[in-house]
């Protein structure tokens, strides 16, 4: 399988190209190529820029370790694809799998032997934004933003919405890593069927179904850690398609197109309305999980979004956390005020159609419940129903 989250970023002679040539949205109102930036990367930089963190260079894992402390992302997310993706493919192989890293916002890429740490950072209003980050020991290091090569493979196809963002591939590949011949390719998100995902990958920890990846890990003396847990990958799979939709029905608003095709797609799947059924119980190996379901909001009961089921389904509440995120926080009206509607008409019972039929009347209470106790702002008409949903 192959992970197009990052790259090709540039070519290996020049890494950083900005500023050249056509880059979709980069004109009104989208404005793509613009420096004012939110996402983490940018405002690292900002206190980088400040004297406020500066980045520890370590032998063998260069500033990896310094920049995942910094952006808070846990080393146990770490999952790793061997598939040859990104700009320094010809370093990646079954034998020196690429470790990727990520929390709500950013996705973190090293190569062996690698000459730059890739990155896509999530910005509120423009979606994903591609850095690189040299490897070697220099007095200030420095994000750089790679923008065209980039951006020509994470537009032009229906994996990303046509919109910045990110994917996660499934192919059959050779022993070399490359895709086998005449061979399908699956996008994964929570909707995919288990047997299409995580080919090219690695995949620890215990999962009762059959599926594309790889268990027999390579030496991982070079990784942060010795896994590459299940969990993690579920979590992934979700996450980079809901990061789409949030960017699709932001971009589709602002351009004065017709949004409310995306946005009710981002409901449906911020709903897990189609998700595949796990046949669980399902069970990292790293800790991901633990550390993953700490971080919260909790309703006074106890209850979080970011709360495991793992036995039939991913999450036991099923409202995607990444609507606590700035970027959902960032749709403009009128579609957020849409989203914000449907969402009360499915959770309060009001909507009773097919394409909710997964979600019982148990579940749209709870999600409902957490939502009022956790959600800032909320639109008048979730403040004012005191009663579950209809049955």
């Amino acid at each position: 399988m192959v992970l197009a989250l990052i790259g090709p970023a540039a070519q290996a002679a020049d890494p950083v190209i900005k500023q050249q040539g056509y880059i979709p949205f980069g004109e009104a109102p989208i404005n793509y190529r613009s420096e004012d930036l939110h996402d983490p990367i940018a405002v690292l930089q900002k206190q980088m820029d400040a004297g406020k963190i500066k980045l520890k260079y370590e032998p063998g894992q260069t500033y990896l370790r310094s920049v995942l402390q910094a952006l808070k992302i846990p080393v146990n997310s770490q999952t790793l694809v061997y598939s040859k993706t990104s700009f320094q493919y010809p370093k990646i192989s079954p034998d020196k799998p690429r470790a990727l890293y990520f929390n709500d916002d950013v996705y973190v890429g090293r190569v062996h032997d690698g000459m730059a740490l890739e990155f896509v950072s999530f910005d509120p209003m423009q979606g994903a934004i591609f850095y690189i980050l040299d490897e070697h020991d220099v007095k200030e290091p420095r994000f750089e933003r790679a923008n065209l090569d980039c951006i020509q493979c994470h537009v032009a196809n229906v994996a990303t919405k046509g919109v910045p963002g990110v994917m996660v591939r499934s192919i059959v590949t050779t022993p070399s890593g490359t895709q086998k011949g005449g061979s399908p390719s699956y996008i994964s998100g929570h909707e995919s069927p288990l047997n299409n995902r995580w080919g090219g990958w690695f995949v620890t920890g215990k999962l009762n179904q059959p599926h594309m990846g790889a268990s027999n890990l390579p030496d991982t003396g070079f990784y942060l850690t010795n896994t590459s847990d299940v969990v993690a990958h579920l979590v992934l799979d979700h996450q980079t398609q809901m990061h789409n939709l949030i960017t699709q029905t932001n971009y589709q608003t602002r351009l004065g197109q017709q949004y409310q095709k995306p946005a009710e797609q981002l409901v449906r799947y911020l709903l897990f309305a189609k998700e595949a059924k796990l046949e669980g119980p399902v069970d990292g190996d790293s800790g991901y999980a633990r550390e993953f379901s700490a971080k919260g909001p909790r309703d006074p009961l106890g209850r979080s979004l970011r709360d495991f089921d793992l036995r039939t389904r991913i999450f036991r509440y099923p409202c995607s956390y990444l609507i606590y995120s700035e970027a959902f926080e960032a749709i403009p009206e009128p579609a957020k005020a849409f989203i914000w509607h449907r969402l009360f008409e499915v959770l309060s019972g009001q909507d009773q159609s097919p394409d909710f039929a997964a979600l019982s009347p148990e579940d749209r209470k709870a999600v409902l419940e957490i939502l009022i106790a956790t959600k800032p702002n909320l639109p008048a008409e979730f403040r004012t129903t005191t009663k579950g949903p209809k049955q």
